[in-house]
């Protein structure tokens, strides 16, 4: 009998070590678009901290990161758009918005500043394919873009009138992830894509946002509304945060998480 409850015992602290060392390491996932402002955000705290660490996903659509987050598989639930009401009450879920930033259509080595939008629809319909006919160098336009479902994609077709029953060019590269874009167009000569504020200032003068309709992406016109292209950045998270999750939480609300929300071209909220 003894022994028998020795081993239970063993198996429960065990149980116990497991649980702790789950608590140190928290699992990020859900929107791409959002990974690259999160991940900022974890490695600044890091620098200040090492509790706790940080592990990202590589993205989990609206339904899948909800799920995920119910089900304990993830802590935080990267989100910035059709987050359902009912979802949050039955899962016991926390929504928190730390950002908001703007949609923009970005380039790379084109040596323009503005579009229209419809010189944007002329671009992504195929009906304008080399950047002279905008002012620029002579030279073959790459497009790319997101799918339809996801947050970039449909902020521009609602916002953007001609963009709503638009069917892109068939040679348009369908980036499916946030990374992706980000990518493609830090390697891409000549290339156009719809991304965040983040993307172009993480890419560190490699990517360039155009003004739309001679309106520039910056702070004062997202906060006024002026440029119309925006997201909103949201860390979802199940119940009561646990003490060193609440302390990053913390972080990311405070002047420090301020900065480094807008050194990556986002706009605090809080």
């Amino acid at each position: 009998m003894l022994l028998k409850m020795s081993f239970v015992l063993i198996l429960l602290l065990a149980g116990q070590s497991r649980i702790s060392a789950a608590a140190d390491k928290f699992i990020l996932d859900g929107s791409t678009g959002m990974l690259p402002l999160a991940s900022a955000l974890a490695k600044a705290y890091q620098e200040k901290s090492s509790d706790p660490e940080f592990e990202f996903g590589k993205g989990l659509a609206t339904g899948a990161r909800l799920r995920a987050l119910a089900d304990g598989k993830i802590h935080i639930a990267l989100a910035s758009h059709g987050i359902e009401p009912a979802e949050v009450q039955k899962g016991n879920l926390q929504v928190i918005q730390i950002a908001k930033g703007a949609i923009v259509f970005a380039v790379n080595g084109v040596a323009l500043t503005n579009m229209t939008e419809e010189q944007i629809c002329g671009v992504y319909s195929g009906k304008i394919v080399d950047w002279q006919s905008l002012g620029a160098a002579p030279a073959s336009i790459v497009v790319m873009t997101r799918p339809p479902t996801e947050v970039d994609s449909e902020v521009i077709r609602e916002k953007l009138g001609c963009f709503k029953n638009l069917k892109e060019i068939d040679t348009a590269q369908v980036m499916a992830r946030g990374g992706d874009m980000a990518k493609g167009l830090a390697t891409t000569a000549n290339a156009i894509g719809m991304t965040t504020m983040t993307v172009v200032e993480q890419s560190k003068g490699t990517v360039k946002a155009l003004t739309l309709n001679g309106i520039a992406p910056s702070v004062e016109n997202v906060k006024s509304g002026r440029y119309f292209l925006t997201r909103d950045f949201y860390l979802v998270i199940k119940g009561e945060p646990v003490p060193s999750l609440k302390k990053f939480l913390d972080f990311v609300h405070s002047s420090e998480g301020d900065r480094v929300i807008r050194a990556n071209g986002a706009i605090p909220v809080r």
